[in-house]
This record gives structure tokens, C-alpha cells and sequence, in this order.
């Protein structure tokens, strides 16, 4: 049996929004900056698509622009909403992810701001008491931090601390790649400023994902070339992308909470049978459902001698989970959210994230192989 539980890395795409994309495909190629009629019909596959996607959101389709995914959402609203604005302290937390940590350190390292970190106790949660302080002791700041940890699946409050960067009128950016498609986003009611998605996170394509940026505020483009994205962003649109993306977020919504359900549901039955089958089993983050993102299961594993070769063995019986994030892959740096909770580098931790198509079966499958090992290597 081969077993995908890396989706929070990315998501299998499905069958609805190939079947999407394949039709405009066969059927529209128009540059959709031509104003002929061939480009004229590819526009307004784009703006039907940005409609669907303000809808769902209840934003407006003026505050959507398509990205080439989360990474450059998020540097554009960092640096643009920084530079645009003159804001020389920004707030961050030591967990988020590097398309976020990475930009923000490089504009600390260049003098363009102060950067602050806000505190997080060993499960991965914020010091609002901090962050308040952070808030009152310094200029306008930007603030930006994760919806829920891509590690660790542990939720921040988006409207508690909304509410204190209006109270010291500070921007506030949310990573909200891991949440988006999972949970229900009332852009009326957040106090957002930017949050980004990637499509491929929700069972849509690689390569697409879009920027929200509150009406309320300006920013410049990050990308110059041309006059897309209403002058925000330069390029030829990626319309295949765009198509897939929105009807991926609509299908998402349209059975949000039976999916919810059914991976809540596995996520319990793991965490059962692994304490189960494994004695000194722990878990990285909350695991609590209110406090944490139902598709991701951080575990902290007892078999020590097996702590280099956890994953390359689980890659060996057909497993597919991480050590971290995959945007670390490849490198020998272990994960610095870990490092930032404090979690015991002897012992091997595995992300463990779940989409709509796992199965207890899969599920049974992985614990069964986990005890194989950790009782050969105890």
C-alpha cells in the first residue's frame, strides 16, 4: 500500500478542477490582454474567477490579484505594505514560514526595518500580552503572523489579534495558505489587511495562488512589466491557473464541513491508535480541534536511534510524510520551528497532514509500520 499523508505540502488535484481545466484549455487560448474577441472571452474567464473567489471570501473582486502562489503573495504584501507605507518595525513570530521569516530578515539586514519577534509557548501559541507590548512600545508596525502553523497545525486567533493592530494602527498580514479552502474566510468581519493563498493546498494547481489586499489600503506593484492585475502586477496571466484555483476553492466550500468531519475523524483515530501501538508517543503543537488545524499532526516519536532515518524508512514502505516543511527539503537544517518550541532534537518528529481522499485503512497501515520500526530500533 503506498500512503500520501504530506498535504500539507501539497494536495493531490481534484479530478473536478482538471476536468475545468482541461476544458479551457481545449477551447481558449487568447492572450486576455488582447482586446479582439479570442482575448476578450479569456478575460472574462479571469474575472468570473476572481468573482467567484471575492465571493466565497465576501471580499470584493477589486481586493483579489492572482499570484504565482503563496511565496510571492507574501513577499508583496510584506515588502510593498512595508515600503509603501514607510513602516520601519515590523512584528513576527520565530514559527512562521521562511516565504514570510526570509523576507522579513532580509529587509531587517538591508536597514529598512526593526524586526521584532512576539513570543510562543512550547505548543506554538502567541503571547497576545507581548504582542501588545510590541504593539505600544514601538512605531506603526507591520504585523504578520501564520493563520495556523504549517508544522504544526496550531491555530492563532485572526480576530484577537486583528483587533489589537487596529487599536495601535498597525497593518496585519496573515500566511493563510494552510487555511484557506479549509476554513471559512468572512473578510468582512477580519481585521486583514493582506492574506494569501496557494491553490495547490485545496486540490487545486501547482503554481497559481492570489493575494487579498484590503480595500482600505494602497500598495504598489512587485512586479513591473505590464498592465495585468488592474496595474498591480506585470505578466501574462496564468488562466489555466486561475480557472482551477477558483473552481477548487469553490468545491472546497461547497462540501467544507463534511470534509472537515471526515479529517478531523482521522486525525483522532492516529493520535489514538499511535498512543496505542507506542508508548511515549508525543505530539508537537496542539492537538486540541479548537486550537488546531484538523489536517496536520505533528508527532513526536520515543525510538531516539531512529531519529536520521525515520522518514527515509517510512519513504521505503510507501509512506509519504515530512520532518518539516517542504520548503526545507534537501537541506540538513533541522526545522526552526521545532528549534523555537523547544522540542527535543533527540527524538524524531514526523508531519503527518490528511486530505479528503485518506482513509482509516491508510491510516491503520502507517501506525502499523511505526511500531515495526520503533520497536526494531528501541
Amino acid at each position: 500500500m503506498r500512503v500520501y499523508f504530506d498535504n500539507a505540502a501539497t494536495t493531490p488535484i481534484d479530478p473536478e478542477v482538471l476536468k475545468e481545466m482541461y476544458r479551457v484549455m481545449e477551447n481558449y487560448y487568447g492572450n486576455p490582454s488582447s482586446i479582439h474577441s479570442h482575448g476578450r472571452e479569456v478575460r472574462a474567464l479571469i474575472e468570473k474567477s476572481r468573482r467567484t473567489i471575492a465571493g466565497l471570501l465576501h471580499a470584493s473582486p477589486s481586493e483579489i490579484f492572482f499570484t504565482s502562489g503563496g511565496t510571492e503573495a507574501d513577499n508583496t504584501a510584506i515588502r510593498c505594505g512595508i515600503e509603501d507605507h514607510g513602516i520601519r518595525h515590523a512584528i513576527s513570530s520565530p514559527i512562521e514560514h521562511h516565504a514570510v521569516i526570509h523576507t522579513l530578515e532580509a529587509m531587517e539586514k538591508a536597514g529598512t526595518i526593526k524586526l521584532s519577534y512576539v513570543e510562543v509557548d512550547s505548543k506554538g501559541n502567541v503571547d497576545h500580552d507581548h504582542l501588545a507590548h510590541l504593539l505600544k512600545t514601538n512605531g506603526r508596525s507591520f504585523v504578520s503572523l501564520m493563520h495556523a502553523n504549517n508544522e504544526l497545525g496550531t491555530l492563532n486567533d485572526l480576530h484577537r489579534i486583528g483587533d489589537l493592530c487596529e487599536q495601535y494602527d498597525a497593518l496585519f498580514h496573515s500566511d493563510t495558505v494552510q487555511t484557506v479552502g479549509h476554513y471559512a474566510h468572512d473578510l468582512r468581519s477580519l481585521k486583514l489587511h493582506f492574506m494569501v493563498c496557494a491553490a495547490h493546498k485545496l486540490h487545486g494547481p501547482k503554481g497559481i495562488g492570489f493575494l487579498y489586499v484590503n480595500h482600505k489600503i494602497k500598495i504598489k506593484p512587485f512586479i513591473y512589466g505590464g498592465s495585468q492585475e488592474r496595474n498591480m502586477r506585470g505578466g501574462t496571466e496564468n488562466v489555466y491557473g486561475i480557472v482551477g484555483q477558483a473552481k477548487a476553492l469553490e468545491l472546497a466550500y461547497a462540501k467544507m464541513d463534511e470534509h472537515r468531519e471526515h479529517i478531523q475523524a482521522l486525525k483522532a483515530f492516529m493520535i489514538q491508535q499511535l498512543k496505542a501501538n507506542i508508548p511515549g508517543v508525543e505530539f508537537n503543537g496542539e492537538t486540541d480541534p479548537d486550537k488546531s488545524l484538523y489536517t496536520v499532526l505533528n508527532v513526536s516519536f520515543p525510538c531516539t536511534d531512529l531519529a536520521d532515518m525515520m522518514l527515509f524508512n517510512l519513504d521505503i514502505a510507501g509512506i509519504s510524510a515530512s520532518g518539516g516543511s517542504a520548503c526545507s527539503s534537501g537541506t540538513d537544517i533541522g526545522s526552526h520551528v521545532l528549534n523555537a518550541i523547544g522540542s527535543q532534537a533527540s527524538r524524531p518528529s514526523v508531519r503527518f497532514s490528511f486530505s479528503k481522499f485518506n482513509t482509516r485503512e491508510e491510516v491503520d497501515h502507517t501506525v502499523a509500520k511505526l511500531r515495526e520500526l520503533c520497536l526494531t530500533f528501541a
